[in-house]
Protein backbone atom coordinates (compact mmCIF):
# COMPACT_ATOMS: atom_id res chain seq x y z
CA UNK A 1 0.00 0.00 0.00
CA UNK A 2 1.20 3.65 -0.90
CA UNK A 3 1.50 6.59 1.81
CA UNK A 4 1.49 9.70 0.87
CA UNK A 5 1.99 12.69 2.67
CA UNK A 6 -1.05 15.09 3.31
CA UNK A 7 -1.17 18.11 1.21
CA UNK A 8 1.55 17.09 -1.10
CA UNK A 9 0.32 17.00 -3.90
CA UNK A 10 -1.76 20.68 -4.34
CA UNK A 11 0.88 22.59 -4.31
CA UNK A 12 2.43 21.22 -7.07
CA UNK A 13 -0.40 22.57 -8.87
CA UNK A 14 0.39 23.00 -12.63
CA UNK A 15 4.29 21.76 -11.97
CA UNK A 16 4.94 25.52 -9.65
CA UNK A 17 5.62 25.80 -6.32
CA UNK A 18 3.21 27.90 -3.84
CA UNK A 19 5.89 30.03 -1.48
CA UNK A 20 4.09 29.62 1.92
CA UNK A 21 1.82 32.63 2.78
CA UNK A 22 4.32 33.67 6.53
CA UNK A 23 7.34 34.66 3.75
CA UNK A 24 6.29 38.24 4.35
CA UNK A 25 9.41 40.49 2.68
CA UNK A 26 9.59 37.83 -0.11
CA UNK A 27 5.84 38.24 -1.21
CA UNK A 28 5.58 42.36 -0.36
CA UNK A 29 8.64 42.77 -2.73
CA UNK A 30 7.09 40.12 -5.58
CA UNK A 31 3.48 42.19 -4.91
CA UNK A 32 5.63 45.68 -5.46
CA UNK A 33 7.08 44.33 -8.32
CA UNK A 34 3.73 43.48 -10.06
CA UNK A 35 2.35 46.59 -9.51
CA UNK A 36 5.67 48.21 -11.03
CA UNK A 37 5.40 46.14 -13.72
CA UNK A 38 1.67 47.14 -14.12
CA UNK A 39 2.77 51.00 -14.22
CA UNK A 40 5.98 50.04 -16.41
CA UNK A 41 3.36 49.32 -19.12
CA UNK A 42 0.91 51.70 -18.69
CA UNK A 43 4.17 54.23 -19.28
CA UNK A 44 5.09 52.48 -22.36
CA UNK A 45 2.23 52.56 -24.09
CA UNK A 46 1.90 56.37 -23.83
CA UNK A 47 5.63 56.60 -25.29
CA UNK A 48 4.50 54.36 -27.94
CA UNK A 49 1.42 56.11 -28.99
CA UNK A 50 3.15 59.55 -28.84
CA UNK A 51 6.30 57.91 -30.99
CA UNK A 52 4.53 55.25 -33.18
CA UNK A 53 1.67 54.61 -34.90
CA UNK A 54 0.07 57.13 -36.65
CA UNK A 55 2.50 60.15 -34.91
CA UNK A 56 5.59 58.14 -36.87
CA UNK A 57 3.72 58.39 -39.52
CA UNK A 58 3.61 61.98 -39.18
CA UNK A 59 6.71 62.25 -38.20
CA UNK A 60 8.18 60.48 -41.91
CA UNK A 61 5.54 63.09 -43.80
CA UNK A 62 6.58 65.99 -42.10
CA UNK A 63 10.56 64.98 -43.20
CA UNK A 64 9.33 64.74 -46.66
CA UNK A 65 9.22 60.73 -46.95
CA UNK A 66 8.54 59.03 -49.89
CA UNK A 67 5.98 55.98 -50.10
CA UNK A 68 8.51 53.61 -50.42
CA UNK A 69 10.10 55.01 -47.43
CA UNK A 70 7.13 54.88 -45.52
CA UNK A 71 6.47 51.36 -46.45
CA UNK A 72 9.98 50.14 -45.55
CA UNK A 73 9.54 51.88 -42.02
CA UNK A 74 5.98 49.59 -41.75
CA UNK A 75 7.79 46.55 -42.71
CA UNK A 76 10.88 47.55 -39.84
CA UNK A 77 8.99 45.85 -37.29
CA UNK A 78 8.91 42.64 -38.43
CA UNK A 79 12.44 42.79 -40.60
CA UNK A 80 13.69 43.11 -37.19
CA UNK A 81 12.81 39.82 -35.93
CA UNK A 82 16.15 38.89 -37.41
CA UNK A 83 17.69 39.75 -34.14
CA UNK A 84 15.93 37.73 -31.87
CA UNK A 85 18.62 35.28 -32.02
CA UNK A 86 21.57 37.97 -31.55
CA UNK A 87 19.09 39.11 -28.61
CA UNK A 88 18.77 35.78 -26.82
CA UNK A 89 22.61 35.34 -27.12
CA UNK A 90 23.12 38.61 -24.88
CA UNK A 91 20.18 37.66 -22.58
CA UNK A 92 21.85 34.30 -21.49
CA UNK A 93 25.24 35.94 -21.28
CA UNK A 94 24.84 38.94 -19.61
CA UNK A 95 21.51 38.50 -17.47
CA UNK A 96 17.83 39.52 -18.37
CA UNK A 97 17.19 42.20 -16.15
CA UNK A 98 20.23 44.16 -16.82
CA UNK A 99 19.69 43.86 -20.64
CA UNK A 100 15.99 44.56 -20.48
CA UNK A 101 16.80 47.99 -18.92
CA UNK A 102 19.98 48.97 -20.90
CA UNK A 103 18.32 48.21 -24.28
CA UNK A 104 14.34 49.16 -24.10
CA UNK A 105 16.43 52.41 -21.91
CA UNK A 106 18.55 53.16 -24.64
CA UNK A 107 15.64 52.47 -27.38
CA UNK A 108 13.24 55.08 -26.16
CA UNK A 109 15.81 57.82 -25.02
CA UNK A 110 17.65 57.91 -28.38
CA UNK A 111 14.35 59.56 -29.61
CA UNK A 112 15.58 62.82 -27.62
CA UNK A 113 17.51 64.48 -30.81
CA UNK A 114 14.57 64.49 -32.85
CA UNK A 115 12.81 66.69 -30.42
CA UNK A 116 14.69 69.56 -31.48
CA UNK A 117 14.48 68.84 -35.29
CA UNK A 118 11.11 71.65 -36.02
CA UNK A 119 13.19 73.84 -33.98
CA UNK A 120 17.04 74.43 -36.17
CA UNK A 121 17.05 74.38 -39.30
CA UNK A 122 18.68 71.59 -41.21
CA UNK A 123 18.83 70.04 -44.69
CA UNK A 124 15.77 67.95 -45.23
CA UNK A 125 17.77 65.27 -46.62
CA UNK A 126 19.64 64.78 -43.33
CA UNK A 127 17.20 65.03 -40.82
CA UNK A 128 14.86 62.38 -42.77
CA UNK A 129 18.52 60.52 -43.16
CA UNK A 130 18.59 60.65 -39.06
CA UNK A 131 14.80 59.92 -38.52
CA UNK A 132 15.50 56.73 -40.85
CA UNK A 133 18.58 55.46 -38.59
CA UNK A 134 16.94 56.81 -35.14
CA UNK A 135 13.58 54.36 -35.78
CA UNK A 136 16.06 51.82 -37.22
CA UNK A 137 18.08 51.22 -34.42
CA UNK A 138 15.69 51.93 -32.06
CA UNK A 139 13.47 49.18 -32.96
CA UNK A 140 16.28 46.96 -33.32
CA UNK A 141 17.17 47.94 -29.37
CA UNK A 142 13.14 47.38 -28.97
CA UNK A 143 13.21 43.43 -30.17
CA UNK A 144 16.53 42.84 -27.93
CA UNK A 145 15.17 44.38 -24.51
CA UNK A 146 11.64 42.56 -25.49
CA UNK A 147 13.27 39.51 -25.58
CA UNK A 148 14.85 40.29 -22.22
CA UNK A 149 11.91 41.50 -20.29
CA UNK A 150 9.66 38.15 -21.36
CA UNK A 151 12.49 36.07 -19.93
CA UNK A 152 13.35 38.21 -17.13
CA UNK A 153 9.16 37.79 -16.72
CA UNK A 154 9.22 34.53 -17.38
CA UNK A 155 11.49 33.94 -13.86
CA UNK A 156 9.89 36.45 -12.06
CA UNK A 157 6.26 35.43 -12.16
CA UNK A 158 4.67 32.45 -10.31
CA UNK A 159 3.30 30.13 -12.80
CA UNK A 160 0.02 30.19 -10.76
CA UNK A 161 -1.06 34.11 -11.48
CA UNK A 162 0.51 34.45 -14.65
CA UNK A 163 -2.90 34.56 -16.19
CA UNK A 164 -4.15 36.84 -14.29
CA UNK A 165 -1.54 39.25 -13.85
CA UNK A 166 -1.04 39.78 -17.57
CA UNK A 167 -4.91 39.73 -18.14
CA UNK A 168 -5.09 42.58 -15.56
CA UNK A 169 -1.79 44.02 -17.22
CA UNK A 170 -3.62 44.40 -20.41
CA UNK A 171 -6.42 46.39 -18.96
CA UNK A 172 -4.42 49.04 -17.77
CA UNK A 173 -1.98 48.63 -21.09
CA UNK A 174 -5.36 49.17 -23.62
CA UNK A 175 -6.34 52.16 -21.21
CA UNK A 176 -3.20 53.86 -21.20
CA UNK A 177 -3.04 53.35 -25.34
CA UNK A 178 -6.50 54.49 -26.16
CA UNK A 179 -6.32 57.47 -24.29
CA UNK A 180 -2.69 58.55 -25.02
CA UNK A 181 -3.53 57.71 -28.86
CA UNK A 182 -6.57 59.42 -28.60
CA UNK A 183 -5.02 62.56 -27.21
CA UNK A 184 -2.06 62.76 -29.29
CA UNK A 185 -4.45 61.98 -32.62
CA UNK A 186 -6.64 65.44 -30.85
CA UNK A 187 -3.34 67.37 -30.58
CA UNK A 188 -1.97 66.58 -34.36
CA UNK A 189 -5.51 67.60 -35.42
CA UNK A 190 -6.00 70.53 -33.99
CA UNK A 191 -3.17 72.24 -33.81
CA UNK A 192 -1.36 70.66 -37.51
CA UNK A 193 -4.35 72.20 -39.02
CA UNK A 194 -3.43 75.68 -37.47
CA UNK A 195 0.45 75.37 -38.86
CA UNK A 196 2.64 73.88 -35.96
CA UNK A 197 2.64 70.67 -37.09
CA UNK A 198 5.91 70.06 -36.55
CA UNK A 199 6.24 72.15 -32.88
CA UNK A 200 3.01 69.47 -32.13
CA UNK A 201 5.26 66.08 -32.85
CA UNK A 202 8.46 67.47 -31.18
CA UNK A 203 5.54 68.46 -27.99
CA UNK A 204 4.17 64.86 -28.50
CA UNK A 205 7.83 62.94 -28.49
CA UNK A 206 8.79 65.47 -25.34
CA UNK A 207 5.77 63.23 -23.59
CA UNK A 208 6.89 59.91 -25.24
CA UNK A 209 10.33 60.96 -23.85
CA UNK A 210 9.11 61.35 -20.42
CA UNK A 211 7.01 58.57 -20.02
CA UNK A 212 10.25 56.26 -21.26
CA UNK A 213 12.11 57.87 -18.05
CA UNK A 214 9.10 56.92 -16.09
CA UNK A 215 9.47 53.46 -17.28
CA UNK A 216 12.98 53.19 -16.86
CA UNK A 217 12.90 53.86 -12.81
CA UNK A 218 9.66 51.42 -13.26
CA UNK A 219 11.99 48.62 -14.73
CA UNK A 220 14.98 49.23 -11.89
CA UNK A 221 12.26 49.09 -8.89
CA UNK A 222 11.38 45.61 -10.03
CA UNK A 223 13.09 42.86 -8.44
CA UNK A 224 15.10 40.45 -10.45
CA UNK A 225 13.85 36.55 -10.56
CA UNK A 226 13.42 34.29 -7.82
CA UNK A 227 16.86 33.09 -8.04
CA UNK A 228 19.76 35.24 -8.36
CA UNK A 229 21.05 35.90 -12.13
CA UNK A 230 24.14 33.36 -13.14
CA UNK A 231 24.57 34.93 -16.34
CA UNK A 232 26.70 31.79 -18.50
CA UNK A 233 28.29 31.47 -21.75
CA UNK A 234 25.51 31.16 -24.20
CA UNK A 235 25.67 27.63 -26.12
CA UNK A 236 24.32 28.13 -29.38
CA UNK A 237 22.99 24.36 -28.80
CA UNK A 238 20.25 25.78 -27.28
CA UNK A 239 19.21 27.01 -30.45
CA UNK A 240 18.87 23.94 -31.83
CA UNK A 241 17.00 22.38 -29.17
CA UNK A 242 14.39 24.66 -28.71
CA UNK A 243 13.67 24.00 -32.57
CA UNK A 244 14.07 20.27 -32.05
CA UNK A 245 12.33 20.10 -28.83
CA UNK A 246 9.04 17.94 -28.71
CA UNK A 247 7.62 19.47 -25.67
CA UNK A 248 8.05 22.79 -27.74
CA UNK A 249 7.46 22.12 -31.76
CA UNK A 250 3.61 22.31 -31.71
CA UNK A 251 3.73 25.39 -30.32
CA UNK A 252 5.89 26.28 -32.52
CA UNK A 253 4.29 25.26 -35.55
CA UNK A 254 1.10 26.99 -34.03
CA UNK A 255 2.71 30.15 -34.06
CA UNK A 256 4.06 29.81 -37.55
CA UNK A 257 0.85 29.26 -39.12
CA UNK A 258 -1.22 31.31 -37.16
CA UNK A 259 0.83 34.15 -37.77
CA UNK A 260 0.99 33.65 -41.51
CA UNK A 261 -2.86 33.06 -41.69
CA UNK A 262 -3.44 37.08 -39.77
CA UNK A 263 -0.66 38.22 -42.43
CA UNK A 264 -2.64 37.63 -44.78
CA UNK A 265 -5.15 40.56 -43.91
CA UNK A 266 -3.53 42.30 -41.61
CA UNK A 267 -2.73 45.04 -43.60
CA UNK A 268 -5.97 45.59 -45.52
CA UNK A 269 -8.75 46.07 -42.52
CA UNK A 270 -8.19 49.90 -42.31
CA UNK A 271 -7.78 50.75 -45.98
CA UNK A 272 -10.38 48.53 -46.21
CA UNK A 273 -12.29 50.92 -43.52
CA UNK A 274 -11.21 54.27 -45.08
CA UNK A 275 -10.97 53.04 -48.82
CA UNK A 276 -14.17 51.01 -49.82
CA UNK A 277 -16.15 51.29 -47.20
CA UNK A 278 -15.83 55.28 -46.61
CA UNK A 279 -16.21 55.36 -42.81
CA UNK A 280 -13.90 58.51 -41.87
CA UNK A 281 -11.37 59.00 -39.33
CA UNK A 282 -13.93 59.14 -36.78
CA UNK A 283 -16.12 56.51 -37.55
CA UNK A 284 -12.13 53.99 -37.69
CA UNK A 285 -11.56 55.50 -34.53
CA UNK A 286 -14.77 54.53 -32.82
CA UNK A 287 -14.10 50.76 -33.99
CA UNK A 288 -10.98 50.95 -32.42
CA UNK A 289 -12.55 52.14 -28.93
CA UNK A 290 -14.70 49.86 -28.96
CA UNK A 291 -12.40 46.93 -29.29
CA UNK A 292 -10.28 48.23 -27.02
CA UNK A 293 -13.23 48.92 -24.36
CA UNK A 294 -14.21 44.95 -24.58
CA UNK A 295 -10.67 43.56 -24.51
CA UNK A 296 -10.39 45.72 -21.28
CA UNK A 297 -13.65 44.30 -19.78
CA UNK A 298 -12.73 40.47 -20.40
CA UNK A 299 -9.51 40.46 -20.19
CA UNK A 300 -9.34 39.55 -16.12
CA UNK A 301 -11.59 37.05 -16.94
CA UNK A 302 -9.16 35.34 -19.46
CA UNK A 303 -6.98 35.73 -17.31
CA UNK A 304 -8.42 33.33 -14.57
CA UNK A 305 -9.48 30.66 -16.91
CA UNK A 306 -5.96 30.45 -18.17
CA UNK A 307 -4.55 30.33 -14.52
CA UNK A 308 -7.79 27.98 -13.83
CA UNK A 309 -7.78 25.92 -17.03
CA UNK A 310 -4.37 26.35 -18.74
CA UNK A 311 -3.68 28.35 -21.44
CA UNK A 312 -4.34 25.63 -24.16
CA UNK A 313 -7.38 25.05 -24.41
CA UNK A 314 -8.13 29.33 -23.84
CA UNK A 315 -5.72 29.40 -27.20
CA UNK A 316 -7.92 26.84 -28.93
CA UNK A 317 -11.31 28.66 -28.08
CA UNK A 318 -9.93 32.37 -29.42
CA UNK A 319 -8.12 30.59 -32.37
CA UNK A 320 -11.44 29.04 -33.67
CA UNK A 321 -13.32 32.42 -32.37
CA UNK A 322 -11.02 34.75 -33.88
CA UNK A 323 -11.16 32.40 -37.53
CA UNK A 324 -14.68 33.67 -37.79
CA UNK A 325 -13.49 37.49 -37.42
CA UNK A 326 -12.52 38.07 -41.08
CA UNK A 327 -15.88 36.77 -42.44
CA UNK A 328 -18.15 39.21 -40.53
CA UNK A 329 -16.38 41.53 -42.93
CA UNK A 330 -17.66 39.95 -46.17
CA UNK A 331 -21.18 41.46 -44.82
CA UNK A 332 -20.50 44.85 -44.54
CA UNK A 333 -21.30 47.56 -46.99
CA UNK A 334 -21.12 51.28 -47.29
CA UNK A 335 -25.10 51.31 -47.02
CA UNK A 336 -24.67 48.02 -43.87
CA UNK A 337 -21.98 49.09 -41.43
CA UNK A 338 -23.61 48.01 -38.85
CA UNK A 339 -22.04 44.69 -38.37
CA UNK A 340 -18.29 46.37 -38.31
CA UNK A 341 -20.14 47.05 -34.36
CA UNK A 342 -20.60 42.97 -33.83
CA UNK A 343 -17.01 42.39 -35.37
CA UNK A 344 -15.51 45.17 -32.33
CA UNK A 345 -16.93 43.33 -29.78
CA UNK A 346 -16.01 39.23 -31.14
CA UNK A 347 -12.63 40.55 -31.99
CA UNK A 348 -11.90 42.87 -28.82
CA UNK A 349 -12.99 40.03 -26.57
CA UNK A 350 -10.93 36.95 -28.36
CA UNK A 351 -7.89 38.68 -28.88
CA UNK A 352 -7.56 39.75 -25.65
CA UNK A 353 -7.39 35.98 -24.25
CA UNK A 354 -5.32 34.66 -27.35
CA UNK A 355 -2.77 37.51 -26.35
CA UNK A 356 -3.09 36.10 -22.26
CA UNK A 357 -2.86 32.59 -23.73
CA UNK A 358 -0.23 32.77 -26.03
CA UNK A 359 2.56 34.94 -23.54
CA UNK A 360 1.73 31.85 -20.73
CA UNK A 361 2.29 29.19 -23.13
CA UNK A 362 5.40 30.76 -24.59
CA UNK A 363 7.15 31.51 -20.96
CA UNK A 364 5.34 28.02 -19.50
CA UNK A 365 6.61 25.75 -22.11
CA UNK A 366 9.84 26.90 -22.37
CA UNK A 367 12.50 25.55 -19.92
CA UNK A 368 14.88 27.72 -17.76
CA UNK A 369 17.98 26.63 -19.20
CA UNK A 370 17.78 28.62 -22.99
CA UNK A 371 14.73 29.79 -22.41
CA UNK A 372 15.82 33.56 -24.39
CA UNK A 373 16.53 31.08 -27.65
CA UNK A 374 12.80 29.54 -26.86
CA UNK A 375 11.40 32.91 -27.12
CA UNK A 376 13.79 33.98 -29.74
CA UNK A 377 12.49 30.75 -31.73
CA UNK A 378 8.67 31.62 -30.89
CA UNK A 379 9.21 34.82 -32.21
CA UNK A 380 11.20 34.28 -35.70
CA UNK A 381 8.44 31.86 -36.39
CA UNK A 382 5.78 34.25 -35.91
CA UNK A 383 7.66 37.09 -37.46
CA UNK A 384 8.58 34.88 -41.08
CA UNK A 385 4.96 33.53 -41.03
CA UNK A 386 3.69 37.08 -41.38
CA UNK A 387 6.20 38.70 -43.20
CA UNK A 388 6.13 36.00 -46.22
CA UNK A 389 2.10 36.12 -46.44
CA UNK A 390 1.83 40.08 -46.14
CA UNK A 391 4.17 40.01 -49.09
CA UNK A 392 2.30 37.62 -50.70
CA UNK A 393 -1.27 39.38 -49.80
CA UNK A 394 0.24 42.43 -51.32
CA UNK A 395 0.64 40.57 -54.92
CA UNK A 396 -3.23 38.86 -54.89
CA UNK A 397 -3.99 41.95 -54.20
CA UNK A 398 -2.19 43.60 -57.30
CA UNK A 399 -3.78 40.51 -59.53
CA UNK A 400 -7.26 40.79 -58.52
CA UNK A 401 -7.58 44.85 -58.91
CA UNK A 402 -10.74 43.98 -60.65
CA UNK A 403 -13.58 43.57 -58.49
CA UNK A 404 -15.38 40.25 -59.65
CA UNK A 405 -19.09 38.94 -59.48
CA UNK A 406 -20.03 36.10 -57.64
CA UNK A 407 -23.69 35.21 -56.61
CA UNK A 408 -24.82 38.29 -57.11
CA UNK A 409 -22.61 40.25 -55.12
CA UNK A 410 -18.96 42.19 -55.91
CA UNK A 411 -16.27 41.17 -54.68
CA UNK A 412 -12.81 43.08 -53.85
CA UNK A 413 -9.72 41.77 -53.45
CA UNK A 414 -9.69 42.76 -49.96
CA UNK A 415 -12.96 39.93 -49.73
CA UNK A 416 -10.61 37.14 -51.51
CA UNK A 417 -7.61 37.94 -48.93
CA UNK A 418 -10.06 38.02 -45.61
CA UNK A 419 -11.67 34.85 -47.09
CA UNK A 420 -7.87 32.92 -47.38
CA UNK A 421 -6.92 34.27 -44.05
CA UNK A 422 -10.25 33.07 -42.29
CA UNK A 423 -9.57 29.73 -43.68
CA UNK A 424 -6.14 29.57 -42.54
CA UNK A 425 -6.87 30.71 -39.03
CA UNK A 426 -9.21 27.68 -38.45
CA UNK A 427 -6.82 25.54 -39.74
CA UNK A 428 -3.96 27.36 -37.50
CA UNK A 429 -6.96 27.23 -34.26
CA UNK A 430 -6.77 23.01 -35.29
CA UNK A 431 -3.04 23.21 -34.65
CA UNK A 432 -3.53 24.83 -31.47
CA UNK A 433 -4.99 21.21 -30.12
CA UNK A 434 -1.46 19.39 -30.72
CA UNK A 435 0.07 21.67 -28.12
CA UNK A 436 0.66 19.58 -24.93
CA UNK A 437 0.59 21.98 -22.05
CA UNK A 438 0.51 19.87 -18.30
CA UNK A 439 -1.68 19.83 -16.49
CA UNK A 440 -4.07 21.71 -18.93
CA UNK A 441 -7.59 20.86 -18.85
CA UNK A 442 -9.87 20.24 -21.78
CA UNK A 443 -11.95 22.61 -24.15
CA UNK A 444 -15.16 20.84 -23.25
CA UNK A 445 -14.30 21.13 -19.52
CA UNK A 446 -13.77 25.11 -20.19
CA UNK A 447 -16.68 25.74 -22.24
CA UNK A 448 -18.72 24.07 -19.68
CA UNK A 449 -17.33 26.28 -17.00
CA UNK A 450 -18.01 29.25 -19.15
CA UNK A 451 -21.41 28.65 -19.78
CA UNK A 452 -21.76 28.13 -15.95
CA UNK A 453 -20.20 31.25 -14.81
CA UNK A 454 -22.60 33.11 -17.24
CA UNK A 455 -26.00 31.05 -15.77
CA UNK A 456 -24.65 31.77 -12.21
CA UNK A 457 -23.80 35.57 -13.03
CA UNK A 458 -27.59 35.95 -14.76
CA UNK A 459 -29.39 34.45 -11.87
CA UNK A 460 -26.97 36.49 -9.18
CA UNK A 461 -27.98 39.86 -8.60
CA UNK A 462 -24.64 40.57 -6.68
CA UNK A 463 -21.35 38.39 -7.84
CA UNK A 464 -20.27 38.35 -3.71
CA UNK A 465 -17.62 40.26 -1.88
CA UNK A 466 -15.32 42.19 -3.88
CA UNK A 467 -11.44 40.45 -3.80
CA UNK A 468 -9.06 42.06 -1.85
CA UNK A 469 -7.27 45.21 -2.79
CA UNK A 470 -3.40 46.26 -2.52
CA UNK A 471 -2.45 49.62 -1.29
CA UNK A 472 -1.71 50.24 -4.53
CA UNK A 473 -4.99 50.20 -5.80
CA UNK A 474 -3.95 46.85 -7.95
CA UNK A 475 -5.58 43.48 -7.63
CA UNK A 476 -3.43 41.51 -4.53
CA UNK A 477 -2.40 38.89 -6.79
CA UNK A 478 0.20 37.37 -4.46
CA UNK A 479 -2.13 37.59 -1.37
CA UNK A 480 -4.71 35.64 -3.31
CA UNK A 481 -2.50 33.07 -4.40
CA UNK A 482 -1.54 32.48 -0.97
CA UNK A 483 -5.02 32.12 0.03
CA UNK A 484 -5.91 30.12 -2.55
CA UNK A 485 -3.00 27.86 -1.81
CA UNK A 486 -4.13 27.11 1.85
CA UNK A 487 -7.22 26.48 1.08
CA UNK A 488 -6.07 23.67 -1.00
CA UNK A 489 -3.74 22.15 1.31
CA UNK A 490 -6.75 21.76 3.52
CA UNK A 491 -9.46 21.01 1.73
CA UNK A 492 -9.08 17.44 1.35
CA UNK A 493 -6.51 14.51 2.15
CA UNK A 494 -5.26 12.61 -0.82
CA UNK A 495 -6.07 8.86 -0.42
CA UNK A 496 -3.44 6.63 1.64
CA UNK A 497 -3.29 8.86 4.74
CA UNK A 498 -5.73 9.90 6.93
CA UNK A 499 -4.76 12.63 10.10
CA UNK A 500 -7.56 11.73 13.77
CA UNK A 501 -5.90 14.56 15.61
CA UNK A 502 -3.86 17.84 14.46
CA UNK A 503 -3.74 19.97 17.59
CA UNK A 504 -0.57 17.51 19.37
CA UNK A 505 2.66 18.10 19.11
CA UNK A 506 3.97 17.23 15.43
CA UNK A 507 6.39 14.48 13.91
CA UNK A 508 8.64 15.42 11.50
CA UNK A 509 9.05 12.74 8.48
CA UNK A 510 12.07 13.01 7.63
CA UNK A 511 12.80 10.41 4.50
CA UNK A 512 10.63 12.17 2.50
CA UNK A 513 12.18 15.45 3.13
CA UNK A 514 15.58 13.47 1.96
CA UNK A 515 14.05 12.28 -0.82
CA UNK A 516 12.52 15.51 -2.06
CA UNK A 517 15.81 17.29 -1.53
CA UNK A 518 17.72 14.82 -4.08
CA UNK A 519 14.72 14.94 -6.21
CA UNK A 520 15.60 18.86 -6.32
CA UNK A 521 19.40 18.64 -6.83
CA UNK A 522 18.17 16.74 -10.00
CA UNK A 523 15.35 18.84 -11.49
CA UNK A 524 17.91 22.19 -11.62
CA UNK A 525 18.12 21.50 -15.48
CA UNK A 526 15.57 21.37 -17.81
CA UNK A 527 12.41 20.22 -16.11
CA UNK A 528 9.19 22.46 -15.06
CA UNK A 529 10.20 22.08 -11.12
CA UNK A 530 13.65 23.75 -11.66
CA UNK A 531 15.10 26.85 -9.74
CA UNK A 532 15.16 24.46 -6.28
CA UNK A 533 11.22 24.53 -5.56
CA UNK A 534 11.15 20.80 -4.91
CA UNK A 535 13.69 21.58 -2.40
CA UNK A 536 11.85 24.18 -1.01
CA UNK A 537 9.46 21.79 -0.45
CA UNK A 538 11.71 19.18 0.84
CA UNK A 539 12.44 22.56 3.30
CA UNK A 540 8.85 22.60 4.40
CA UNK A 541 9.00 19.27 5.02
CA UNK A 542 11.74 19.79 7.73
CA UNK A 543 10.57 22.60 9.35
CA UNK A 544 7.00 21.25 9.95
CA UNK A 545 4.98 22.96 7.71
CA UNK A 546 3.98 19.12 6.31
CA UNK A 547 3.32 17.29 9.35
CA UNK A 548 1.99 14.56 10.95
CA UNK A 549 -0.75 15.14 13.89
CA UNK A 550 0.76 12.95 17.05
CA UNK A 551 -2.73 10.46 16.89
CA UNK A 552 -0.77 8.99 14.18
CA UNK A 553 -1.48 7.86 10.55
CA UNK A 554 -3.72 5.51 9.67
CA UNK A 555 -2.95 3.98 5.92
CA UNK A 556 -5.45 3.50 4.26
CA UNK A 557 -6.49 -0.04 3.11
CA UNK A 558 -6.14 -1.15 -0.31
Amino acid sequence: MAVSLPALTPTLHRGQFHAPAHHGPVRSGLRASLDASIAEGAAAEVFGACAGGAVLTGWALYLGASPVTIGLLTALPVAAQIAQLPAAWLTQRFGAKRLTIAAIGASRMMWLPLIAVPFVHLAPGTALTAFVAIVTIATILGVIGGNAWTAWMGDLIPGTIRGRFFGRRMVYLNIAGTVASLGAGLALDTLGARGFKGETLGLLLAVACGAGLISIWLLLSQQGPETRENPTAPEWSDFARSIHDARTRPLLAYLLGWHAAVGISAGFFSYHMLANLKMGFVLVAAHGILAAAVRIASAPVWGRLVDAFGARPVLVVCSSGISVVPLIWLFIMPDRLWPIAIEAVLAGALWGGHGIATMDLSIGLAPRRGRPFYLATFATAGGLGFAFTSALAGLVAYTLATPAHVLGSTWLDVHVLFLLSALGRAGAARLATRIDEPAARSVHELGGAVIGMLESRSMQCHAGPPPSWSAKGGHDLVREDAQRTQHEIHREQPAGIQLRDHSGQTEIVAQPAQALHQLGSGAEGDTPLEDLRVRQLGDLVEQGHVAIGRAGIRAAKP
